[in-house]
């Protein structure tokens, strides 16, 4: 009997590895007719450094996450998607989506983009796919290459 997935969640945060990782799930989802539901965590982490701003900041995250997810939404049913939902949470994405998430929803297939960190930058605030690779108690499948299945290209910024 050939493994088919029923819950299948992406993790999407705006980034262009998210979004293809996105539309490769919406086409697992389709092939597998599963459902699939679209995560977007927003790190409140990154709000507590500007506490004067933190609701201003949160509403406009919030704002432009539904969009998204709601441009996101259309795509996977015009796909052909039958179940499509979206999680919207606030907090520590690694957890949120390694545990809390999949736990609630039993998913059985997570899929996330590949990160951009560099070295630097993974030492000091670790990599969101590395956490959940390593304690997810679902599948999880790190998205690298686009719908043609030609590698990412990741943009690096330039230090000047």
């Amino acid at each position: 009997m050939l493994q088919q997935y029923r819950t299948i969640m992406v993790a999407v945060d705006g980034s262009k590895e998210a979004e293809l990782a996105f539309k490769k799930a919406a086409n697992v989802a389709f092939r597998n007719h599963a459902k699939l539901i679209l995560a977007h965590i927003i790190d409140t982490r990154a709000f507590q450094t500007v506490s004067s701003f933190d609701n201003i900041l949160a509403d406009q995250a919030t704002e432009t996450a539904k969009k998204t997810l709601g441009e996101y939404t259309e795509y996977a049913k015009k796909l052909g998607v039958n179940e499509v939902s979206y999680v919207l949470e606030f907090g520590s994405p690694k957890s949120i989506l390694a545990k809390q998430l999949p736990e609630e929803h039993h998913v059985d297939l997570l899929m996330m983009g590949a990160t951009g960190l560099n070295a630097v930058e993974r030492l000091f605030i670790g990599s969101v796919s590395e956490y959940v690779i390593r304690n997810a108690a679902c599948d999880v499948l790190i998205v690298r290459t686009d719908l043609e299945s030609k590698p990412i290209k990741i943009e690096k910024e330039k230090n000047k």
